[in-house]
């Protein structure tokens, strides 16, 4: 069984030579070939030659790839049109597998029924959690612990399937096509959820997924993401690129002016609760604030939000791959 695992990074030299230690220091299977992509999004930090330095250590198994267009997407589907293995693994530049990863996906993908597994990510904090941050928004923070017993990652599945802690059949990603650059992070801008688009068009496509709690990585939390400002920032955007998916795919939801009603009736409830300063602590208060950045973001991106027009991913002025070991 051969599996490829895609690294998008940018400028984070530091994080991605620990992500590459956990690549090396986890159990791997005797019959489990694994190569890693690294896709270098047009990094100014020493991410090339920490690719370099690290490529004898892999023997043969490292790629590195430059990315000049800006954004995850671009980089995620220029990777994998390098990649040739039956499995795609997705991890990040801030993340660092459990021991036990490969194990996981060597065993799962041994059956037939499963195109893709998720599990936990579980953060690795630089500075303590305040007091407000409470278990409604922890994908700000990219915590996802959905519990500790399996179950199918279908339309039940209370989430989706994280871009940073995810492995897919390569037949199946060559059905449902590349990751949505309209939704790319640049800047200021906090686009996003193209985790979220790809995770809906997998099961838009028959994709048969599940959730392994064995399926383990630590993500690192910087102290600058936890804060009230971030998460407001996230909560909005993250809602603008929900109004954008909807524009081309609505849910199966009562609308009112070309907005889900529950959002209106979600932040409707929010405000009752910032009105009556006792009901709930910190952590009720300001999840009931970020409910009313979810309606703005969401109505911003789906009636207001203009797309720029997307570059191919694949350009050959875009994308160069090189050889780490030279």
């Amino acid at each position: 069984m051969n599996l490829d695992v895609i690294v998008p990074t940018h400028n984070r030299e530091a994080l991605l030579a620990r992500t590459l230690d956990s690549l090396l220091a986890a159990e791997r299977p005797e019959d489990l070939e694994v190569r890693v992509i690294v896709g270098d999004n047009a990094s100014t930090d020493g991410t090339a030659a920490l690719v370099r330095r690290q490529a004898p250590r892999f023997k043969g198994g490292l790629q590195y790839l430059f990315v000049r267009e800006p954004g995850k997407a671009y980089v995620l589907n220029a990777c994998l049109a390098a990649t040739s293995g039956e499995l795609v693994g997705f991890i990040d530049d801030d993340e660092e597998i459990d021991p036990g990863w490969f194990r996981c996906v060597r065993r799962e993908f041994g059956r037939e029924e499963v195109d893709f597994i998720g599990g936990k990510c579980l953060p690795r904090w630089e500075a303590p959690a305040p007091a407000w941050l409470g278990d409604g928004y922890l994908g700000v923070i990219g915590w996802v612990d959905p519990g500790d017993a399996a179950q199918p990652m279908d339309e039940t599945y209370p989430g989706i399937l994280m871009g940073g802690n995810a492995v897919v059949r390569r037949s199946l990603l060559a059905r449902v096509g590349e990751y949505s650059t309209s939704l790319n992070r640049t800047g200021q801008r906090l686009l996003g959820c193209e985790d979220e688009d790809m995770y809906q068009r997998l099961l838009a496509s028959g994709g048969r997924g599940l959730y392994r709690p064995d399926l383990v990585i630590h993500h690192f939390v910087p102290k600058a993401r936890l804060t009230r400002r971030y998460f407001r920032k996230w909560c909005f955007w993250r809602g603008v690129s929900r109004g954008l998916i909807d524009r081309s795919r609505p849910a199966a939801v009562v609308y009112l002016g070309g907005i889900p009603r529950y959002l209106y009736g979600r932040a409707a409830r929010g405000l009752l609760r910032i009105a009556s300063p006792r009901r709930g602590g910190p952590a009720a208060r300001f999840a009931s604030e970020l409910a009313l950045w979810d309606l703005a973001g969401f109505a911003y991106g789906k009636l207001l939000y203009r797309v720029p027009q997307p570059r191919a991913a694949g350009a050959a002025s875009a994308v160069r791959a090189q050889n780490p070991v030279t």
